[in-house]
């Protein structure tokens, strides 16, 4: 089940920001909410992740990319889903010994104009494209993953069963996404941090008043682990697996098409 853990309105983040960013979070008008923020955002997006999370993220996105198997097809296409900036794109191409394509999908475009440059377009390709309608035919990938992008997906569901369309026979799919540690100690400061600093820092840096309030609700209302596995199950992946990252900061799940 989700979490849902409200978040209070800040002289720098007036109460209407805040109850568009709560209810896009909870599903009312997100993809729209989702769609322009992340264009709005998308100059200081890097600088901010990185920033953010301590630079941790590289390796998670690192751990990610190793679960995605993709040494069993280095010549194969793969899929970036909800690429943004094309961080994950670029860091698969650049991996020793990979030989094959990635398609970075994302529909807000501006995200994925700031990335281009990160790799040749011979061998990473940014795909103006929503989740929900991806524009390759079935069982025509070998591969997809997704880096703290599909939570943001207006129809989780429905988004998992399309990658599982696109993929072909024993792909697998990862999903790299933010979760909240269990243990109590841990989730209190990182609650702190997630809904306080955070917030704060990321309002400063990109000048966004909602963006950074939205993220700390879309990740309280986004399934557990063990419900997000369910789901994949539910969508037609098999061997579903995951695991915790940091304290249970972050998760990592993979499933096989």
């Amino acid at each position: 089940m989700p979490r849902t853990i409200d978040a209070p309105a800040t002289p720098d983040a007036p109460a209407n920001d805040v109850a568009v960013a709560a209810r896009a979070a909870e599903g009312q008008g997100k993809r729209e909410y989702v769609q322009q923020m992340f264009s709005d955002i998308a100059p200081r997006y890097d600088l901010l992740n990185h920033v953010l999370s301590l630079n941790i993220d590289k390796g998670w996105r690192r751990r990610a990319l190793a679960a995605l198997g993709w040494r069993a097809r280095p010549t194969g296409t793969y899929l970036d889903l909800c690429a943004g900036t094309l961080d994950v794109g670029a860091m698969l191409v650049g991996q020793q010994g990979f030989r094959g394509f990635v398609a970075g999908a994302d529909f807000a475009v501006p995200m994925l104009q700031h990335g281009t440059g990160k790799a040749p377009r011979t061998v990473l390709a940014p795909v103006g494209a929503d989740a929900l309608s991806l524009p390759f035919a079935d069982r025509s990938l070998d591969g997809a993953i997704v880096a703290f992008g599909i939570r943001n997906v207006a129809d989780l569901d429905a988004g998992l069963r399309e990658v599982r369309r696109v993929l072909s026979p024993g792909a697998r799919f990862v999903i790299l996404e933010f979760s909240t540690p269990r243990f109590a100690l841990v989730r209190q400061a990182y609650l702190a941090y997630f809904h306080h600093v955070l917030p704060f820092i990321g309002r400063l840096v990109s000048g966004h008043r909602s963006a950074y309030t939205y993220l700390p609700m879309s990740v309280a209302n986004f399934p557990t682990e063990e419900t997000l596995a369910d789901r994949m199950r539910a969508a037609g992946f098999s061997t579903v697996t995951w695991e915790r990252l940091t304290l249970g900061i972050a998760a990592i799940h993979t499933g096989t098409a």
